[in-house]
């Protein structure tokens, strides 16, 4: 599996979770201020963690085509 295959698989799970989390908060059994409420709060908490791994990850995708194209994919 490619290098990039891999970096948006992985960015495609942890946005469906991102996506799932929030889908759960919005059908639990709440009033609709509620829950807005604390849906802008888990994104609010969860934005900067989610942009931090996001980066992490494309970082790591980077050294790894770097080292990839530095050895001949050995």
């Amino acid at each position: 599996m490619s290098e990039h295959r891999g970096g948006e698989i992985i960015g495609a799970f942890i946005v469906g979770g991102l996506i799932g989390a929030a889908l759960g908060i919005l059908f639990a059994p709440a009033r609709g201020e509620e829950t807005r409420e604390k849906l802008g709060e888990w994104f609010d908490e969860n934005k900067a963690k989610a942009k931090e791994k996001l980066e992490k990850l494309e970082e790591e995708i980077k050294q790894r085509k770097d080292h990839l194209l530095k050895t001949g994919g050995h």
